[in-house]
């Protein structure tokens, strides 16, 4: 198993002061994870989403991190890949450079992001998004195998004249790629294009088996021809709110409490609700306000004609890794039994007081890492060169 934790740079206090404070602790954060263990540290590229994500720029945080630890792995969760939000080209250039840096810890997931706030910042419609999107992940790799590398697009007039593009990944080939998977369809192009899942849901165990049905079999039907890179990576990482303390109801609260300010800020931006609230409220009255929440989504979703599915309503689940060692330990095995490789830890949320995350993290170094380390051992990502090798 792989253990790993993932950030937004999410804030209650969008201010210059609160965004310096909000990046000093996430250093300090990730730093303390390399220290008691965890394999990776992954960020994802948000922007204008005030409150929700000031991780906007997550190529310099990443890269910061990576000249200041020695073994954790690095991993974009996910670089969006709209042509005006991120050319191709800056993407393979930084990747590259990044994976050279790091001597090789790079971990590479692509995105497109899912707002018009975000989209449109950059000229673009949302419709409009996957054609790049699907072009700038097939040629990246291609960058970086071939001495120079020409495109032209019929579909969304990206023009590319010869250029050698350097330079070339520390790894042999290139970083492992990954997809931010929410909805069965991109469960399904993960899999049939060789590329990991980075499940990113709040869904829980239960919804985490059913996603990985969808990508394992949509990997095993996959055809050369589809591969995205030179290789397959076999690989579903499952997201994992965590607060971990000696008190209970204690961490209960303390992760209710940042989960509802994750979920308000989210329907912020994507739903047009109220802005988040920072409400001191016990864990019995937010367990209240998340399933009301819940039936609010559900109500407009109706209205809209939208089908109701887990992206939509799994962040309301109340049933996380909050609690003690022994709590999150039965957790994580339903998550491990569901299909996880790697658990993708979600501490940094809102509201979450940072001396909480950095004795969230403490336990799982100490008391929980060890724990499955003994009983799976260590986990590394799983990689296909052909359809013939993943066959045999």
């Amino acid at each position: 198993m792989k253990f790993s934790m993932i950030f937004e740079a999410q804030t209650t206090d969008p201010s210059r002061d609160g965004e310096k404070r909000v990046f000093a602790e996430c250093v300090e954060q990730a730093l303390a994870a390399e220290q008691q263990g965890y394999n990776g540290v992954w960020a994802v590229e948000h922007t204008s989403l005030t409150m929700y994500a000031h991780m906007t720029a997550p190529e310099t945080f990443l890269a910061f991190l990576a000249g200041a630890t020695s073994t954790i792995e690095i991993g974009h969760g996910v670089v969006c890949l709209p042509h005006a939000m991120n050319h191709p080209i800056k993407v393979a250039e930084r990747i590259a450079t990044l994976d050279i840096l790091s001597k090789g810890r790079v971990m590479f997931g692509v995105g497109k992001g899912g707002t018009m706030q975000e989209a449109g910042a950059f000229g673009n419609q949302l419709d409009e998004l996957q054609d790049q999107v699907d072009e700038s992940m097939y040629m990246i790799p291609k960058m970086w195998s071939q001495d120079e590398f020409s495109f032209e697009s019929d579909k969304t007039g990206l023009k590319i004249p010869p250029r050698p593009i350097f330079p070339k990944p520390y790894q042999p080939q290139h970083p492992p790629m990954f997809l931010a998977c929410t909805r069965e369809h991109t469960l399904n192009m993960a899999g049939e294009r060789g590329l990991g899942a980075l499940v990113l849901g709040f869904g829980g165990p239960d919804d985490v088996a059913k996603k990985n049905a969808v990508y394992r079999e949509a990997f095993a039907r996959r055809k050369a021809e589809d591969q995205v890179g030179d290789f397959a990576t076999e690989h579903l990482a499952a997201l994992c709110p965590a607060i971990i303390l000696d008190d209970a109801h204690e961490a209960r609260r303390i992760g209710l409490r940042g989960q509802r300010f994750f979920a308000e800020s989210l329907a912020y931006w994507y739903q047009g609700g109220p802005k988040p609230s920072t409400a001191e409220l016990d864990e019995e009255e937010l367990e209240a306000v998340l399933a009301e929440e819940k039936q609010k989504v559900i109500a407009f979703l109706g209205e809209e004609k939208i089908p109701v599915g887990t992206e939509h309503t799994g962040i309301y689940n109340a049933n996380n890794a909050y609690g003690t060692v022994d709590d999150a330990i039965t957790y994580i095995e339903r998550l491990i039994a569901a299909g996880a490789d790697e658990i993708l830890f979600l501490h940094q949320m809102g509201t979450v007081p940072h001396w909480a995350i950095m004795e969230t993290i403490k336990n799982i170094g100490e008391k929980i890492i060890p724990h499955f380390r003994e009983k799976y051992g260590e986990g590394k990502v799983k990689v296909h060169q052909s359809l013939r090798a993943s066959a045999a």
